[in-house]
């Protein structure tokens, strides 16, 4: 049964916004990122050179070291309208010169005096600092006076979320064209099977021929598979239907047989006719159902032929158990039956239950048709073969019928099916054996069935219907 899921082209779909909207949300990370790098880089440079251009109008002039900050140090950082900007100059001796006394900030590297910038917060504000230090040479206070030049974050934060926002809306346009590339080039894609689908569809359902059609690489196997299925699905129609046309041809003569036999029995009035026409319907009617019995084996045989799992087989267990079983307890004559085979197990890989109707079928057909004193059902192992005999002393089968009496409803004998000889060659056949005969000599003739021994445990043989 098919249950009905989501389709193909949705679940692709799906996987891929998926891989599209992470992709998305990473690159909107990675720019935001970028962006507040790109956004400190411009601004610290502008932050450093304020600092610079302070420490520069740092002086010293008989033993007072003062500092005279320029406008234009501030001229740069002002344009941005939103943002503060806090400032203070120590001169060496650690005194405040001028600017925000409690402005705190770090020193650069000992050893460096290299600006140095550093993030901060300054009365409830985040702030970005450079401090940038210079060497006084007075006499009276030597060292280095420290400037530090501090300025909130809004024109940064703006900076980076305008960037933010056009790397995003390049990313969201460079999406939505590749998703419908993607959207396309799926339907495009997938197009074969739909043409497949139209194909099957179109068909009529008689029509089990394979499958022609320009296909991608991708679903060769698929439309092989298909063809395959309707090739079996064809050979077995085919097979069923010429089964059912002969058993039809084959049930149609004996039941019109019968149904006269019938007839004249209900119309004789002598009491010995009667018992003769009783005796005939009785026989016709044995005869009817040996046929059905060997029809309806025969269509189990085609097909367990198609749908048995072999297993390990001893065939020398089973040919004897079939023996056993296959012979009825009285003959119209005296028939010498026995049975060899070797000590060791003959082992094989086959079906039981086919294996058994084959060898059933020879032994009855050596009983009904061939041996006139002696039956002989030998199993024994040649080489890397498992092979199983049915020899009889009678006349056989003559060599230029050899291969007619291999069809179904083939027979020399007028009470005969001529189905046996036919089930025993397909069993043979569906595993892979051969299936000959052997012509008449002082041995007797012989049917044999040779199948490709096997070096394994086997299962137990049991004595199971065949259905």
């Amino acid at each position: 049964m098919i249950r009905a899921g989501r389709s193909l082209y949705s679940r692709i779909i799906l996987i891929i916004a998926v891989v599209f909207a992470t992709g998305s949300v990473v690159l909107g990370m990675a720019a935001w990122f970028y962006a507040r790098v790109a956004a400190d880089d411009a601004y610290d440079r502008l932050l450093v050179g304020a600092a610079l251009q302070i420490a520069e109008s740092i002086y010293a002039q008989e033993g007072t070291i003062s500092v005279d900050p320029p406008v234009s140090a501030f001229e740069t950082l002002s344009l941005s309208t939103n943002d503060r900007i806090f400032y203070k100059v120590v001169d060496p001796r650690g005194a405040v010169l001028t600017g925000y006394d409690d402005l705190a900030a770090g020193r650069p590297v000992a050893g460096t005096h290299a600006p140095l910038i550093s993030d901060g917060e300054y009365r409830g504000f985040p702030v970005r600092m450079a401090i940038v230090e210079r060497l006084v040479s007075d006499p009276v206070a030597p060292g280095w006076a420290q400037v530090v030049v501090a300025q909130t974050r809004e024109a940064r934060v703006s900076l980076a979320r305008d960037l933010t926002l056009k790397a995003l809306l390049l990313v969201f346009a460079m999406t939505s064209l590749a998703f419908m590339a993607v959207l396309f080039a799926v339907r495009r894609a997938l197009a074969p099977l739909t043409r497949v689908e139209r194909e099957l569809r179109s068909r009529d359902p008689k029509d089990l021929t394979p499958l022609d059609l320009e296909i991608p690489r991708e679903i060769q196997m698929l439309v092989t598979t298909i063809n395959r299925f309707m090739d079996r699905l064809s050979g077995r129609i085919a097979l069923m239907q010429r089964f059912i046309a002969d058993a039809a041809h084959q049930i149609r003569t004996p039941l019109a047989g019968l149904a006269s036999q019938v007839d004249l029995l209900t119309e004789e009035s002598r009491q010995e006719r009667r018992e003769q026409q009783l005796t005939r319907v009785k026989e016709r009617t044995a005869e009817l159902g040996r046929l059905t019995n060997q029809l309806l084996n025969h269509a189990m045989i085609i097909h367990r032929a198609e749908v048995a799992e072999f297993d390990t087989v001893d065939l020398a267990a089973l040919a004897r158990q079939t023996l056993i079983s296959a012979v009825p307890l009285s003959l119209d004559r005296a028939v010498d039956i026995s049975f060899s085979d070797p000590q060791e197990p003959v082992l094989m890989k086959g079906d039981a239950v086919s294996l058994r109707e084959a060898l059933s079928n020879l032994i009855h057909n050596a009983l009904k048709h061939g041996a006139e004193t002696r039956l002989e059902v030998r199993v024994l192992a040649d080489g890397d073969a498992a092979v199983v005999e049915v020899v009889d002393d009678g006349p056989g089968v003559p060599v230029s019928e050899w291969q007619r009496v291999r069809e179904p409803f083939h027979t020399q004998s007028a009470s005969g099916s001529g189905l046996g000889l036919s089930i025993a060659g397909d069993v043979v056949r569906a595993h892979g054996g051969e299936f000959r005969f052997r012509e008449r000599s002082d041995d007797g003739f012989a049917v044999i069935m040779r199948f490709k021994r096997h070096h394994e445990a086997s299962v137990p043989i049991d004595g199971g219907d065949a259905s």
